[in-house]
């Protein structure tokens, strides 16, 4: 692997790998939040507490659109750097990173 594109890919395909984790982890804790706080209401739990939790659930999901503009500029890059070197087609790296946006894609269609 002494090419550095080859190591350009790899590690831009290994950025959007987390940043669609990341999305989808952001997504499940605003979830697990939300539950969270309507079993506070029901239960008839203290307001302050009540108010903070709210707070907890408003920073996961400011986190959502953030992540994704970081993963559809990183997504983007990796398209072009594939793009560019389509010379490389034939080597692992490239092969798996154009499986990651394959996979990565339709995760992110799927969670919209």
């Amino acid at each position: 692997m002494a090419d550095p594109r080859i190591k350009q890919i790899k590690i831009q395909a290994g950025v959007v790998k987390r940043l669609a984790k990341e999305k989808l982890m952001y997504e499940k804790e605003a979830e697990k939040e939300k539950a969270k706080l309507e079993k506070m209401q029901a239960s008839g739990g203290d307001s302050y507490m009540i108010k903070k939790q709210e707070e907890v659930i408003k920073e996961s999901v400011m986190m959502i659109p953030d992540t994704m503009r970081r993963f559809e500029m990183a997504y983007n890059e990796l398209q072009e750097i594939l793009d560019n070197e389509q010379e490389l087609a034939e080597i692992e790296e490239y092969q798996a990173a154009v499986e990651i946006l394959k996979e990565t894609s339709q995760s992110m269609t799927a969670a919209e």
